[in-house]
């Protein structure tokens, strides 16, 4: 699994021009998802994510986490973050197929919210509008295979 998960001070998705998840503070991630990926990855990206310590304390450090600032997720599905570069019309066999992805990206979804967070989302294939007002900005990128 991939996600780039971005700090933000509000996010927002619409479809077909009706606003389907909108957050607050928080994080707003793209969740990419790989033929080779489990329910494991979601689980271990989910904790990742959700512990992760990026918001500024009173010395405006990076030390608290989205619990500690009451933050939110906005989760977005993302295939194309698997996308194959080698020419410039990309590819997109490395994704994966939509009956093995959308479980994952739902799981995903359900253990941000087991651990207390409120999940916005986008819908699975869908053709999006996003918006974000990044804060820092902060971006991170996640790799399953290396984090």
């Amino acid at each position: 699994m991939r996600a780039v998960t971005t700090r933000v001070s509000e996010a927002s998705v619409a479809i077909e021009g009706k606003e389907t998840g909108r957050i607050g503070r928080g994080y707003l991630v793209l969740l990419g998802i790989g033929p080779g990926d489990t329910e494991k990855e979601a689980i271990h990206l989910a904790e990742k994510i959700c512990h992760l310590r990026v918001f500024g304390d009173e010395n405006g450090k990076m030390n608290l986490n989205l619990s500690q600032v009451g933050g939110a997720l906005l989760v977005v599905s993302q295939f194309t973050l698997y996308a194959d570069l080698k020419s410039r019309r990309p590819g997109f066999s490395r994704a994966a197929k939509p009956e093995a992805a959308i479980p994952l990206y739902e799981k995903f979804m359900e253990e941000c919210r087991q651990r207390g967070f409120h999940v916005e989302h986008g819908e699975f294939g869908a053709d999006m509008k996003v918006a974000s007002i990044n804060d820092g900005p902060v971006t991170l990128i996640f790799d399953t295979d290396e984090v």
